[in-house]
């Protein structure tokens, strides 16, 4: 997915030392439209002004229901990225999801699909005719310097569902409970999503050295972080996202009167800080300004944009083969170099 704000906030996002606290930290999310009049509207809790990452986690867009006749679906088309990977996940739907790189293959729910942007890579997303209804998560990772330049690529993954009492747990990036998922990541990362009955309470062993995040779904959740400092714990309510510092080697979730599904994300604080502008993350107002011209370059003809995606040229981005779709172009800079607006 796109950041289609037509005027992008360029954010400096600095990753922790996993000296925060111990303390459990509640994100409230700010409704954003993506694009036009009968615009999907998503619910973002990343990045936020109270905190720009939870490990390489650093976006988190999640939207739905929506009823696809009212909201008109999904439809982003062909729009570049560097330096991250993207990672969806649907509760309901199905979206067309067609790269750079040749891939063609449809978002499913209890589906994972993670498409490693590296130096450059261009995708559009689209809602199939039979979605009726949009549900769903769409996150980005920041990778890691030593990484951010590595060719593009594209993976798909269906977790095996894990059963405890009153509980489900499907682990798509890393590992818990015993189960790792095989997509590849650059960074240490967790990714799982977690289905209670009412009341259900779980216990999950965690790794000490990772900060968590909790994004609810569905339903409310009481999050407790056990550690060697003691517990800490906060009540979450539908579309906030808790944070829980490095140091809780328990995660102990308990479901209130209603079904719950949320999403658990993790991993070791990021350590480095990277700027965050529209669908580019870099270290440097240069740089992103370069991925900016390159993309307007290959998208442009003669200062026009080109009218089908099939007629953009050669580049870092490369070419959504099979998509009509005009192009997306990029944003104005803003008038001051691209820093944090903190």
């Amino acid at each position: 997915m796109t950041n289609l704000d037509a005027h992008p906030a360029p954010v400096e996002c600095v990753g922790g030392t996993g000296d925060e606290g111990v303390e459990i930290q509640i994100i409230a999310p700010r409704d954003v439209p993506l694009g036009g009049p009968r615009a999907m509207n998503v619910r973002r809790t990343l990045p936020a002004r109270a905190r720009s990452l939870i490990g390489a986690w650093c976006f988190l867009d999640h939207y739905g229901p929506d009823d696809v006749v009212v909201s008109g679906g999904m439809e982003v088309p062909p729009h570049p990225h560097t330096g991250l990977a993207t990672v969806s996940w649907l509760f309901t739907g199905e979206i067309e999801h067609r790269d750079s790189v040749g891939t063609v293959a449809m978002v499913r729910p209890g589906e994972v699909n993670l498409m490693t942007s590296g130096r450059g890579i261009s995708h559009s997303e689209n809602s199939t005719a039979e979605s009726t209804v949009l549900h769903g998560a769409q996150l980005w990772v920041a990778l890691p310097d030593e990484f951010r330049d590595v060719e593009p690529a594209f993976e798909n993954h269906r977790p095996a569902p894990i059963e405890r009492e009153g509980a489900t747990v499907r682990v798509f990036l890393g590992s818990l409970l015993g189960a790792t998922s095989p997509v590849r990541t650059y960074s240490e990362l967790l990714g799982a999503e977690i289905l209670l009955e009412p009341g259900t309470r779980i216990e999950i062993p965690v790794d000490e050295r990772f900060e968590h995040g909790v994004l609810v779904d569905t339903g409310e959740v009481s999050m407790t972080g056990v550690g060697p400092s003691g517990p800490a714990s906060a009540d979450v309510e539908k579309d906030s996202l808790a944070y829980a510092p490095p140091g809780a080697t328990t995660l102990v979730l308990q479901a209130g009167e209603a079904w719950t599904r949320l999403l658990l994300l993790g991993g070791p604080p990021f350590g480095e800080s990277i700027i965050m502008w529209w669908n580019f993350v870099g270290r440097t107002h240069d740089e992103v300004v370069a991925y900016r011209q390159e993309w307007q370059d290959q998208i442009t003809r003669g200062g026009e944009l080109v009218e089908d995606s099939q007629e953009v040229g050669a580049g870092r981005f490369g070419v959504v083969e099979g998509n009509d779709q005009k192009p997306i172009p990029a944003p104005p800079l803003p008038n001051a170099r691209l820093r944090s607006r903190s």
